[in-house]
C-alpha cells in the first residue's frame, strides 16, 4: 500500500536519508552531487531550509509503511509555473506506483495553487526510466535545455498543462453540478 505524506523542516532527517541515497545510487539522474550534500554541506539547518523554501511542497512516499521515494514542488521560473524536483523511487519500490503516485501529489497540489497553469521538470539526457515515467504522465519534451550544470550536462526541460487547475480550485459541489 503507497502512503504518501507532506514533510514538514522538522522531517529534515527521513528527508536526508533518502536524498543521499537518491545521490548516491543515481547520480546521473541529478544536478546536485553526493559530495556537496555530505561534509561540510551535511547540516541540520541546511536540510531544514531546503525543505523550507517558501511556497513548496515536499512529499514522502511510503511502501507498506517504509519510506520509499520523495518529490517536491517548488515555485517556477514564472508564477504560472511550479516545478517538480527532487524526484526519486527507491529502487525496490519501483515499477509499484510509488513515482506515478508521487507526481500526483505534485500535480494536485499545483493545480490548487492560485494562477498555476503548468507543471515543469528537468530530466538528464538518458534517463530513460525517468523519461518514461514522465511522458506516462502527461509530460512532453519541451526542446529547451536546462541551465549548464557544473559539469556541463543540461537537463531536458518537460511540460505538463494544468488545464484542469480551475478545476481543481472549484468546490466540489460546483464540480458535480458541471457533469
Amino acid at each position: 500500500m503507497i502512503e504518501l505524506r507532506v514533510l514538514t523542516a522538522d522531517d529534515w532527517l527521513v528527508w536526508r536519508e533518502l536524498r543521499l541515497a537518491a545521490l548516491a545510487e543515481a547520480p546521473y539522474a541529478f544536478g546536485a552531487t553526493l559530495a556537496e550534500w555530505q561534509g561540510d554541506g551535511d547540516r541540520e539547518e541546511r536540510w531544514r531550509a531546503r525543505l523550507g523554501i517558501p511556497g513548496s511542497r515536499n512529499f514522502l512516499a511510503l511502501l507498506d509503511g517504509e519510506p520509499a521515494g520523495t518529490a517536491s514542488g517548488v515555485p517556477g521560473p514564472r508564477s504560472d509555473v511550479v516545478e517538480l524536483i527532487s524526484m526519486w523511487v527507491r529502487e525496490r519500490a519501483r515499477g509499484r506506483g510509488v513515482g506515478d503516485e508521487l507526481i500526483r501529489a505534485v500535480e494536485r497540489w499545483a493545480a490548487g495553487r492560485e494562477r498555476v497553469t503548468a507543471l515543469q521538470l528537468a530530466v538528464m539526457r538518458g534517463n530513460e526510466h525517468a523519461l518514461a515515467l514522465y511522458r506516462r504522465n502527461g509530460f512532453e519534451v519541451t526542446g529547451r535545455l536546462g541551465d549548464a550544470l557544473p559539469d556541463g550536462r543540461r537537463e531536458h526541460v518537460m511540460t505538463k498543462p494544468l488545464s484542469h487547475a480551475l478545476e481543481a480550485r472549484l468546490p466540489t459541489e460546483a464540480r458535480s453540478l458541471r457533469e
